[in-house]
């Protein structure tokens, strides 16, 4: 069954189902009388020649310049010629599509003032496969994402280009492949098209859904790890955190004490230090901080996804128009430059724990490096290089952009978000942190095989599941096939998968 846009209801979890599960959507019949409605209050006021900012006006520095009659129906074209300045590779296909969708839904709120042709438009071009080529950068994430939107808006007058069956192609020929008309573009359609931060609410909307299941895997792999290292595991008990309060923690400290259930660890048979390091016992405290800002992300991003983000917004119940910045990207990229920084300070606490896996003084009688060849062989040592170097990247990339405005069209724009340039750090904070994750696994499931205790189930799972990956390290081998093996899985969830199939659900933040 399609997914219902009807302006209020859309979820992350259908921006991923439609925007990489190809999942078809219907504009609700509700919505359609909004847009409807709102057009013809617009096409009342032009008619009346009443002064409206992009629709007879020209844009940014250019607001007080007054357009006559023709040049009202032409300045749309040049308008999305104008702001179709990118630059760089494409943009993924599911990034486009989560942008799609998420104009779709502010269209849907009847408030934008375009035809209803340029919206049903865009939902053919996802029902049937056809997405626009886009720059991956030159938005500043305030005006909305103009280029990139304005790009993806050449496709309403059959021009720029498509991806379209694995072919990248004319737009024109895209649209008459698939049989989707050209609805070209009238008053106010174009700047409806582009003038919202939706490419960069799309982006989020999937790195919020993944950095969720890298949350999870986390937890799992800290609990091998937990497990390998004989840690004390009282830190763990959901008691500690309730009395604290804060719901991350609880979440977490419950989600590994669920993965090392059935262990020998936690029934006593074996002896354990009375107090452990901090990587060891604050796990809960630092994953949990993170879910609770994922928490707040999430509402930030829904909120955006069922909003009204665009200018001028027109209101047809009191026939008013009202200008303003419901564009500026700064409420959903300020909360995604601290996930991305989370999700680094999380990466940080899984090196630590790698750490205390290689280095015998710490490992409690686990191998040197952790291979039983110590000074011939060299283990796992230079697994932790690239750890670090990876993490030392994620450092680097998780100052926040939104600090980071500089002042645009001659000062009209003097204030901008810089949001796409957190979408895409963060993008790549995540994939160094399947890196990373992936590295401690590894360690962790070598640590477990030298110890002779019963693991707990979700452990037990954790570790079978890293094995139909990487085979145990008896010698020295080149790694890189092994860590790159392993960050894909952990990218593919296979380890969420295998422990969830054993052991249940782990709660997530939301």
């Amino acid at each position: 069954m399609a997914i219902k846009i009807d302006g209020r209801s859309l979820k992350i979890e259908d921006v991923v189902r439609v925007a990489r599960g190809g999942e078809k959507i219907e504009l609700a019949a509700e919505a359609v009388e909004r847009i409807k409605k709102c057009r013809g209050m617009l096409e009342k006021k032009i008619a009346a020649r009443e002064i409206m900012y992009g629709v007879n006006t020209g844009i940014g520095e250019f607001s007080e310049v007054v357009l006559n009659d023709e040049q009202v129906q032409q300045f749309q074209k040049y308008l999305i010629y104008n702001h179709a300045a990118g630059i760089g590779e494409p943009c993924p296909i599911e990034h486009v599509r989560a942008a799609l969708l998420s104009r779709i839904n502010v269209h849907a709120k009847g408030h934008s003032g375009c035809r209803l042709e340029i919206t049903q438009t865009y939902v053919e071009l996802l029902n049937k496969g056809v997405t626009p080529v886009v720059c991956e950068k030159g938005s500043v994430g305030a005006c909305g994402d103009l280029s990139p939107m304005s790009q993806a808006a050449l496709t309403l007058m059959g021009e720029g280009e498509c991806f379209y069956k694995g072919e990248r192609m004319p737009s024109k020929a895209a649209l008459a492949k698939a049989g989707i008309p050209v609805p070209g573009l009238q008053a106010r359609d174009g700047l409806a098209a582009i003038n919202g931060s939706n490419l960069i609410t799309g982006i989020g909307c999937l790195e919020l859904y993944d950095a969720e299941r890298w949350i999870k895997q986390a937890e799992i792999t800290a609990a091998m790890s937990l497990e390998a290292l004989l840690a004390n595991m009282k830190p763990y008990d959901t008691r500690l955190h309730e009395l604290r309060g804060f719901q991350g923690a609880v979440t977490s400290a419950g989600n590994i004490r669920k993965v090392v259930d059935g262990s020998d660890l936690v029934t006593g048979k074996l002896k354990v230090k009375v107090q452990d390091a901090y990587s060891m016992r604050s796990t809960p405290q630092v994953v949990g901080a993170l879910r609770d800002h994922m928490a707040y992300a999430r509402k930030q991003f829904e909120i955006e996804l069922n909003g009204v983000a665009d200018n001028p917004i027109f209101l047809p119940d009191s026939n008013t128009v009202l200008t303003g910045a419901n564009f500026q990207g700064t409420p959903i990229s300020m909360p995604l430059d601290m996930v991305g920084a989370g999700v680094a300070m999380v990466s940080v606490l899984s090196e630590r724990r790698l750490n205390r896996l290689l280095n015998p003084a710490l490992s409690v009688g686990l191998p040197a490096f952790l291979t039983k060849g110590a000074g011939m062989f060299s283990g796992h040592m230079l697994s932790q290089y690239t750890a670090d170097m990876l993490i030392v990247e994620q450092r680097t990339l998780s100052a926040p952009a939104c600090v980071q405005s500089i002042p645009a069209a001659a000062d009209q724009e003097d204030f901008v978000s810089m949001g796409m340039n957190t979408a895409l750090k963060t993008k790549q904070i995540l994939k160094n942190a399947y890196g990373v994750l992936g590295i401690e696994m590894i360690a962790a499931a070598q640590g477990l095989d030298f110890r002779e205790f019963q693991p707990g189930k979700g452990t037990k799972a954790a570790h079978a599941a890293v094995r139909k990956v990487v085979e145990h390290l008896e010698v020295d081998r080149p790694l890189f096939t092994d860590h790159n093996n392993m960050a894909a899985a952990v990218e593919r969830c296979d380890v969420l998968t295998a422990v969830e199939s054993e052991i249940g659900e782990l709660k997530s933040s939301w």
